[in-house]
């Protein structure tokens, strides 16, 4: 590896260190993002926002900076092919050629529009009132479009493609519809089954009552057993539970509680620590170039999911954690056995809301997404028709009967970001984390069963030397196969499911 203290060729060396440059920049933006949502008094969001735009501005500058499309240029021809210097330098290509098609006016526009439109989405959320996010939601469209616009829509493609790009590279409507509309079918199938199963599993974990103190104390531990560094990271509180933060030495992590559904919290933690966990497991030798960066958004997603669900609903977790849990938690889940801590954390139900779904349901609730942004950003569905649009799909997808906007399409974040095309990463990240972790069990023989001694460590070793260290050095599917040896399934993601599911709900 070549540190920042060493130099391998002029051009190479200049180039990083206007990469590195740029990323200074970018993270405080970052911190100042984080801030926004957890800290900031409300007074200070018209100034923020200002704040916010002009950073994305002054980044852009310098992302587009014709120095660099020179130096790409030079280091190119000069680095060692499949080296890691090289792999840098392809990837600041791709960002390089991503920032130069966009206006800096555009950009400017887009952070101010998204910082103003995630404090309204706030508000309107919980005011349960869509018309006070609709006019901000109609701007972020309209600035979405343009932005497709600019990058290029892909021939035979459509603008969705061109924004999902940004996210998980090569990512296209067309490729999520194939893998979803097969995958939709087999888990609607498992669904039925064990909705029609007379074995029903104990709930009470969900319905009892806890002091948040309580909980916040209870999901800190739990993180910090799992491997996060709380001194290089932080954990707080957010409306909608998220993981940011500059570098890997400095990962601000947020969660949510509720009285009761202390799942939820648990759940919610474990999904950001695994974002954490990636975070710090990037090599800060490279901070500020694409191989101290996460690879994609599904692979990051792959992190979070695999914590949260492979390992926290696993039987061997709850053996360590129902001690824990009682003793922590006390009250009503002090009653609880095991066995009903476990059964809890695997209840498949229905429901609303995305971040509180069971594994089972998961993946449809980010299918309805993938069906509305692309309809919305082809100009086939009008903002306006978000919310009766959103309710028909929950009734066709999971028989529900949306009972409110607050509970229906203002639950996300994502789209008060102008983060349209980010949803499906999630359920790439499924994928991806049963076949990472698949592999993981086969290669490291009685690692689950370690987690009933509340030890994480060789799984934490082994996604470290695995997925973390790479940063982005290999694009997500080849990483795959370097990883599994074979290309993305829903295969193991499936095994997985009906593996656990079924003997639970004797289905």
């Amino acid at each position: 590896m070549t540190t920042q203290t060493e130099e391998t060729t002029t051009a190479y060396s200049k180039l990083i260190e206007l990469s590195r440059e740029r990323s200074l920049l970018s993270s405080t933006a970052e911190i100042m993002g984080w801030d926004n949502e957890t800290m900031m008094p409300k007074g200070g969001l018209d100034y923020r926002s200002k704040q916010m735009a002009q950073l994305a501005r002054l980044t852009h500058q310098m992302a587009t900076d014709e120095r660099l499309g020179g130096l790409i240029d030079e280091a190119e021809a000069e680095c060692q092919p499949e080296s890691e210097d090289a792999a840098n330098v392809r990837e600041l290509r791709r960002d390089y050629e991503i920032s130069t098609k966009l206006p800096a006016a555009l950009v400017e526009e887009f952070a101010l529009a998204s910082s103003i439109g995630q404090h309204e989405w706030a508000v309107a959320r919980e005011r349960d009132d869509f018309e006070h996010f609709r006019p901000h939601l109609e701007q972020l469209i309209n600035l979405s479009r343009r932005k497709a616009d600019c990058l290029g829509i892909p021939e035979g493609g459509e603008h969705w493609d061109a924004l999902a790009d940004t996210y998980e590279p090569g990512m296209n409507a067309a490729d999520v519809e194939a893998v979803f509309t097969p995958l939709r079918k087999r888990l609607s199938s498992l669904i039925l089954d064990l909705a029609n199963s007379s074995n029903s599993p104990s709930n009470a974990f969900n319905e009892a009552e806890c002091p948040i103190s309580n909980q916040e104390t209870f999901v800190r531990r739990v993180a910090e057993t799992l491997g996060f560094d709380f001194s290089r990271g932080r954990l707080d509180r957010s409306v909608h539970p998220f993981c940011g933060g500059s570098h890997c030495n400095d990962v601000r992590m947020t969660t949510r509680f509720h009285d009761n559904e202390v799942n939820d919290a648990l759940g919610s933690t474990m999904h950001e620590t695994g974002h954490g966990l990636y975070e710090q497991g990037l090599p800060y030798d490279w901070v500020g170039t694409p191989l101290g960066e996460a690879v994609s958004l599904g692979i990051h997603e792959s992190q979070s999911r695999m914590w949260e669900n492979q390992v926290g609903r696993s039987r061997e977790f709850w053996q360590w954690c129902a001690p824990i849990a009682r003793e922590t938690l006390g009250g009503q889940i002090a009653k609880l056995s095991d066995d009903e801590l476990y059964q809890g954390a695997n209840i498949v139900r229905p429901g609303f809301i995305r971040v509180e779904a069971d594994e089972a349901t998961y993946n449809l609730h980010i299918m309805i997404r993938f069906e509305l942004e692309r309809a919305m950003i082809s100009g086939d569905l009008e903002a306006a028709d978000i919310p009766s649009e959103w309710n028909r799909l929950y009734k066709d997808y999971l028989d529900l009967e949306v009972p409110d906007n607050r509970r229906g399409c203002l639950q996300d974040v994502h789209w008060s970001m102008g983060a349209i095309g980010y949803f499906p990463t999630y359920t790439l990240g499924n994928l991806y984390c049963a076949q990472f972790f698949q592999s993981a069990c086969a290669e490291l023989p009685g690692m689950t069963e370690a987690f009933a001694d509340g030890q994480f460590k060789q799984l934490l070793d082994w996604l470290r030397t695995n997925i973390h260290a790479h940063g982005r050095r290999f694009q997500a599917g080849e990483l795959c196969e370097r990883v599994t040896g074979r290309t993305l399934t829903a295969q193991p993601l499936m095994e997985y499911l009906e593996g656990k599911l079924r003997p639970l709900y004797g289905a």
